[in-house]
């Protein structure tokens, strides 16, 4: 059995997930790119989850989330599921189209560690040289709609919903950062400047190495059942939380009286006897009718 995972609402999550043998299964192509925002679009208001930044390369996602409510695990399963039935009658495939592994979740302890992982996922294509500056990325890349406050906006895709069917005729976007979070100009502001720095620090390295960015051309050019040549390394730490020392480990003490109060509670609920679980405790009680303490 897994170790349970604490759901709060009110968190911040970096949602992270790659493609089954890290085929480039989301090549970035419009059919892709609206897929992709319309999916994410339609699960983030199903679950009123708030997306703060996407950006999806050829083989992998990025995905900064808000939980207002608690809803995490839900709205990933559901985006995830829905993404990939519909890429795979895009691609004329059958298998899974996402890594058997589960995704990575890593719930952001702070405001700096937020600030962290929107930098990291917005600079992505840039650190894996694919291009030159983050607007040059062809595929799902929402940095330039974060500072803007355009929206994201998405068409059903026919090749896998029917017309006639229940899903809305296009979806919407919006991608912000919550007022829980602290300022929203401070934060963009910090997180652009972050990514020019990122990006000029690449530049110094490709000049001093001599490497060269792949080009948005020939990204575009890839197939879709291509994968990269490099290795990729194996049995790497997953982090569940990321922030400052301090933080970190409060959530950290705070995850193991989680678990040490959910292991009393489900010893009691086997043997049938009335128990409460902790406050955070998820699947038991979304599907199981299980008892929660009051928060």
């Amino acid at each position: 059995m897994s170790v349970p995972r604490q759901v709060l609402p009110r968190q911040s999550y970096l949602v992270t997930r790659r493609c089954t043998q890290r085929q480039f299964l989301l090549r970035p192509d419009p059919a892709t790119n609206n897929a992709f925002i319309y999916c994410l679009a339609v699960a983030a208001q199903r679950y009123q989850v708030d997306v703060l930044l996407a950006v999806a390369e050829s083989n992998h996602h990025h995905t900064v989330i808000f939980d207002r409510y608690g809803r995490c695990p839900a709205f990933i399963e559901y985006f995830h599921k829905l993404f990939a039935r519909s890429q795979n009658a895009l691609r004329g495939r059958w298998e899974n189209l996402w890594a058997a592994e589960e995704p990575c979740v890593t719930r952001l302890v702070d405001c700096e560690s937020v600030v962290d992982k929107l930098t990291y996922a917005a600079a992505n294509p840039v650190k894996d040289l694919l291009v030159e500056r983050v607007h040059q990325w062809p595929g799902v890349h929402g940095l330039a709609n974060l500072i803007s406050g355009r929206p994201l906006r998405a068409r059903r895709p026919l090749h896998f919903f029917r017309s006639s069917g229940p899903m809305p005729e296009s979806a919407v976007l919006t991608l912000a950062i919550p007022a829980e979070l602290g300022e929203s100009d401070q934060i963009i502001a910090e997180v652009t400047q972050r990514v020019r720095l990122v990006e000029d620090a690449m530049r110094e390295y490709r000049n001093r190495t001599g490497k060269r960015v792949l080009g948005r051309r020939r990204v575009l050019e890839q197939s879709w059942k291509d994968a990269p040549t490099s290795i990729e390394p194996r049995r790497a730490l997953r982090p569940r939380f990321a922030g400052r020392l301090a933080a970190r480990i409060t959530a950290l003490l705070d995850y193991r009286r989680f678990l040490a109060a959910y292991r009393r509670a489900r010893e009691i609920w086997l043997r049938g006897e009335p128990t409460k679980f902790p406050v955070g405790t998820y699947w038991l009680t979304t599907h199981a009718s299980a008892a929660v303490d009051t928060p």
